[in-house]
Formats: structure tokens, C-alpha cells, sequence
């Protein structure tokens, strides 16, 4: 992945504060102190960390806001955030990088920035972090900057304010895909899937959503949102890819449905569907019910099929009781196995009430 810097304006730093607690935009610890040559050890049983850097020892507990710096104690926030510790860039600035060297920016970041201008209000995180030519695929809105900050400037001129609240992130190449919940105005929580495509210069370029309501705990009291966090196996990222590619073309496309033993260990199936209890039993069960009224869950067709680590979203098209319907689905995959899913399905508009013609794919 191609490495981008970009100057943390007032902007940026604003729209990262709408959901953290940290002063400022934040920056993955690690990342900026083994860029700079350091060494940094992590003990996972107290949460603190001890970094060498340019004769410097920094050392610190995670969620303490301290920080020791070679002995000398100094109020600073430090979070956990998708397993990675971030701390603020006025910190990385001082005391890692120096003042005068710009804090590199994530693809991830960079998207919680921009998702976060919706609450911010400040239209000049757009114009620092998407490309003029942004293609939209939210049939809603308008295609290209402007149109974003059009949306923007709507939700921070509505009486009720707009909140934000990232719950999962993950990064594969030039993409990034988001798990959030929104309130656009006071309009009701909905759960999103968003996903970003950055271009060669780091900007934003091409954007994918799914929306849907919040709803009441499923039949086995998950939610839409709950579950495992943790982001491992990063070196099975291609493996869990195939698998995930193999599920939908065999059981969830209906090409091998005899197959749909070898993809789970036994009944073990945790759902965050709405509807579905766990378990594969609970699948089939929640299936059947819908044909006994004479609803049909049909998937035609993958257009997506995002991973990082033990964690891959995939993006389909299909029909849901005969109405066209975007599928996204995220599933964690355990030894080799599908162990937990999330989904938010959206019918797709009629082509008659689009804002833009790039299409939902």
C-alpha cells in the first residue's frame, strides 16, 4: 500500500474529536515510532507499552493519560483502537518525530475523518481528504465533492445534530470498510457498512454504503453491532478471502449446498442478522420460515469482496421477496471456519428517484 502524508489541519483534527476522547487527530503509536527506527514492546496483561526512539524512552499504560518520557511524567490520552494504541499527533510531533515533520494519516484514518465531518459540520475535511472527482454510490446523493460537502452543510443547518459512532474499521489495499452507527439529524440510529476507495495520491475517491435501521436484539440477544473486535491473523487475509469467495459461490449463490457443512465447525455460528437466531441450525430454521410464506433470499451475484485479517466483508447482489436488494455481509472466520456474521441489507431504489447514475455496484 502506498504510504501518503497530508498536512492535520484544525480540520482534520476537529472532525477526529467528534468521536474520540483524545485532544487532537490520533495516530497508531507503533506505526509512527518504528517509522522513525524505534522498537516498541506491548504486555497485553497490564495494557502498557515501552518505546525506544531517538535516545528516547517513552513508556505508558494505555488509558492512564500519562506518559512517561524518559522519566518525566506528562499528562497525554493514549486509546486502543481496532488493536492498534493511538495517541494524539501533537504527542507524535514532540516527542517522536519531531515538531517540524508532518504525522502520516491512515487510509483508516483518514475515513473516520471524513465520516466524522458529518457531526463536525466542516466542510474543508472534504476538501482535504476526497478528490474532486469523488464517484458516489449512494443512490441518495449527488456524485463529486461539492455534492459532499452540499450534504454536509444540510446536516450541520438541521436542528437536530447529527452523531457518529465507528464501531469496526478495517483497511485492504486501497480500501478501507467501515462498520458505524449513524444519526443523520435526529432522523434514528441506523447501522452502516461504508466502503472508501483511495487513489494514487491518498485522496478519496469512490464510496459504497448499505444503511439500515437499529433494531432490538435478535432471537439470541446479539445486536447489530456486538460481538468479537479483535483483528488477528493478518497473515491469513488471502486465505480467509478464498474461503469467504468459495461460501458465497456454494451456499450462498445455492451452486454446492451440500458443501455447507465443510464451512462451519458443526453448529457453532454466531448471528448478528436481526432476524436469526445462531447457529446454522438457526439459518436454516430462519430460512424456511421465510419460504413457508413464500419469501425468497437470493444472492446472483458478488461484486465485492473486501478482507483484512480474520475479518472479511463481502458486497452482493441479489433479491429479497422479488425486490432488487444490495447484500453486505461481514463475517469473522476462525480456523478456517466461519464463525461469526453481521449484515445490513438495503432494497435498492427505484432507477426513477436516483441522485446520481454511478449505480449501487
Amino acid at each position: 500500500m502506498k504510504k501518503n502524508t497530508v498536512i492535520l489541519t484544525a480540520a482534520l483534527i476537529s472532525a477526529f474529536t467528534a468521536s474520540t476522547a483524545l485532544a487532537d487527530t490520533t495516530v497508531e503509536f507503533r506505526k509512527a515510532v518504528e517509522g522513525k527506527g524505534g522498537t516498541v514492546v506491548w504486555n497485553s496483561q497490564n495494557r502498557s507499552v515501552t518505546a525506544e526512539v531517538d535516545g528516547k524512552t517513552i513508556s505508558f499504560t494505555v488509558g492512564s493519560g500519562k506518559v512517561v518520557v524518559d522519566g518525566q511524567e506528562i499528562n497525554a490520552e493514549t486509546t486502543i483502537v481496532n488493536n492498534r494504541t493511538m495517541v494524539s499527533t501533537g504527542f507524535i510531533r514532540q516527542y517522536v518525530t519531531g515538531n517540524n515533520e508532518e504525522a502520516e494519516m491512515s487510509h483508516t484514518e483518514k475515513a473516520i475523518a471524513l465520516i466524522n465531518s458529518f457531526a463536525s459540520g466542516d466542510t474543508t475535511v472534504a476538501d482535504e481528504l476526497m478528490a474532486e472527482g469523488y464517484i458516489q454510490h449512494n443512490l441518495a446523493y449527488g456524485t463529486g465533492r461539492e455534492a459532499f460537502k452540499d450534504s454536509i452543510r444540510y446536516l450541520a443547518s438541521a436542528p437536530e445534530e447529527t452523531t457518529v459512532n465507528n464501531i469496526r474499521a478495517f483497511e485492504d489495499e486501497d480500501y478501507v470498510f467501515l462498520q458505524t452507527v449513524y444519526n443523520f439529524a435526529g432522523a434514528g440510529e441506523q447501522v452502516a457498512f461504508d466502503i472508501f476507495r483511495f487513489d494514487e495520491n491518498g485522496k478519496i475517491a469512490e464510496h459504497w454504503d448499505n444503511l439500515a435501521s437499529l433494531a432490538e436484539p435478535n432471537p439470541s440477544g446479539h445486536t447489530q453491532i456486538d460481538g468479537a473486535m479483535e483483528l488477528k491473523d493478518l497473515d491469513k487475509t488471502e486465505e480467509n478471502r478464498t474461503l469467504v469467495k468459495n461460501f458465497l459461490y456454494d451456499v450462498m449463490q445455492g451452486n454446492n449446498l451440500e458443501k455447507t457443512p465443510e464451512y462451519f465447525d458443526g453448529d457453532t455460528y454466531i448471528q448478528h442478522n436481526t432476524g436469526i437466531a445462531d447457529g446454522v441450525s438457526g439459518l436454516n430454521e430462519a430460512l424456511a420460515a421465510l419460504a413457508e410464506q413464500g419469501i425468497e433470499m437470493i444472492y446472483d451475484e458478488t461484486h465485492m469482496v473486501l478482507a483484512q485479517g480474520n475479518y472479511v466483508l463481502a458486497v452482493s447482489e441479489g433479491t429479497f421477496g422479488g425486490a432488487p436488494t444490495s447484500y453486505y455481509d461481514l463475517w469473522r472466520v476462525e480456523d478456517g471456519k466461519i464463525a461469526e456474521h453481521w449484515d445490513v441489507m438495503e432494497t435498492i431504489a427505484d432507477p426513477s428517484t436516483w441522485a446520481n447514475e454511478n449505480g449501487k455496484f
